[in-house]
């Protein structure tokens, strides 16, 4: 794997794409795309955003059941399915918009301010990680993509030990707003973060191997995991760290 996301692999944008008379994948294309992807996640969140603030949690219930319903069926057509990333991309994008609205307008229901600070947040994480890629800063080598990977697989196994030992009533530190949870927060943001210049390095990687055009889709939808990802722990942590005051 070139990336801790499952979705930016090695063999991503190589062998199976013989057809490449539209053009070849750039790196310029991929970040219009994801330009795109985004404002279709910002303009469907700020949909189910004005729904809560307007009717509250009870207006938004199924709004938020149907973008993360959606956005995972997308995102698998997606992944199997990468000629198809110019229609299920911006599926998942809208989707997840749908699904982040509502949990961002509940955040800030309990924290006011939060959702700016973390989308600021992320937006100033994704500028650093773009510049200390592109000035070499931080280099992609076998050793740095391991870490990145391991620590990306492992943050994934105790989230989901955390899910099961919730369901029998159990809760680690981890998870909570205390100086090890906001730590372990801390600890998430930064591997999400790495996991940008990893993704950086996957998409030049399709560029280098002269993918079709229509892969820039499927490297926008890579990244935009990865930013939703980000965001999302970004407010986790914001809020660990207002409750801790």
């Amino acid at each position: 794997m070139r990336s801790g996301n499952p979705v930016l692999k090695l063999s991503s944008f190589s062998g199976a794409y013989a057809n490449r008379a539209e053009g070849v994948m750039t790196v310029s294309g991929t970040v219009n795309k994801t330009f795109f992807l985004t404002l279709l996640v910002l303009l469907s969140a700020s949909y189910t955003w004005g729904r809560f603030m307007s009717g509250g949690a009870a207006a938004i219930g199924g709004l938020l059941v149907l973008g993360l319903i959606v956005g995972i069926v997308a995102a698998l057509v997606t992944i199997f399915k990468k000629e198809w990333a110019h229609i299920s991309a911006p599926i998942y994008a809208a989707a997840q918009g749908l699904f982040l609205g509502g949990v961002s307008a509940t955040f800030e229901a309990s924290y006011p301010g939060i959702a700016l600070q973390a989308v600021s947040g992320t937006v100033g994480t994704l500028a650093c990680m773009l510049l200390a890629y592109r000035s070499g800063w931080i280099k992609v080598t076998d050793k740095f993509r391991m870490g990145v990977v391991a620590a990306t697989g492992g943050i994934a196994l105790v989230y989901l030990l955390a899910m099961v030992m919730g369901f029998f009533g159990l809760r680690t530190s981890l998870m909570d707003s205390g100086f090890v949870g906001i730590g372990f927060s801390l600890f998430v943001v930064g591997i999400a973060a790495l996991n940008l210049v990893l993704d950086f390095d996957a998409i030049e990687e399709g560029a280098r191997q002269g993918a079709p055009k229509q892969m820039e889709w499927y490297g926008a939808f890579g990244l935009m995991v990865t930013l939703i990802w980000l965001y999302m722990e970004i407010l986790r942590l914001l809020s660990k760290l207002r409750d801790n005051k």
